[in-house]
């Protein structure tokens, strides 16, 4: 798992049985924590070592050398969750189809890192998360499930957002074990669109 922040998602993730290898991040953050208190190797591969968050920030050298790191544990499939670091081709070229993202929108709406905001501000009645499998181009990729929540008239981004993560919570760990029980099959990622159901 890739992340950066807090770790709820993992947390549920780890909650639901799922098998995690390790978790990778790209700065110190909570995550770090939850996984070691699991039992879950942890790498750092921190962004600060290729230019932090200024322009000279050398993505392709950072993609390069998360890659391997990744390699070096045999790692079969990628969940990002809540990763805050856009990776370059190489990376995908290194684990094609096997890298997994959640969103809070209902992909292709609001790509980017103000979905709920821009949700709220476009005035729409519904928003979700949705589970894709990544690729170079920001938040695109195949959907493999999405869920709705209702925007309410009182909503903000921060109650928005809390409302979306708690169906995030749920939705993408049903997803990564039904991911995992189609490669154990021989199947790729991409095979269990459209079976989750809208829910």
């Amino acid at each position: 798992m890739l992340v950066s922040g807090s770790g709820t998602i993992l947390e549920a993730i780890l909650e639901a049985g799922i098998d995690v290898t390790l978790v990778a991040s790209d700065r110190v953050c909570r995550a770090r924590d939850v996984a070691h208190d699991a039992g879950v190797e942890t790498a750092l591969v921190d962004r600060a070592d290729f230019g932090g968050f200024a322009k000279s920030f050398d993505r392709e050298a950072y993609s390069k050398t998360l890659a391997s790191v990744l390699e070096g544990h045999d790692v079969e499939l990628i969940a990002m969750a809540g990763f805050g670091t856009i990776l370059t081709p190489s990376f995908h070229e290194a684990f094609p189809g096997r890298v997994l993202n959640t969103h809070p929108s209902l992909l292709p709406d609001f790509k980017g890192w103000h979905a709920v905001a821009d949700a709220l501000h476009a005035r729409v009645k519904e928003t979700g998360c949705t589970v894709h499998i990544a690729t170079e181009a920001l938040d695109d990729g195949p959907i493999l499930a999405q869920r709705k929540v209702a925007v309410n008239d009182d909503d903000t981004e921060s109650t928005l957002h809390e409302r979306i993560k708690i169906v995030e919570r749920s939705l993408y760990p049903m997803v990564l074990a039904r991911v995992m029980a189609s490669l154990d099959e021989g199947l790729e990622p991409e095979s269990v669109a459209g079976t989750m159901g809208e829910g």
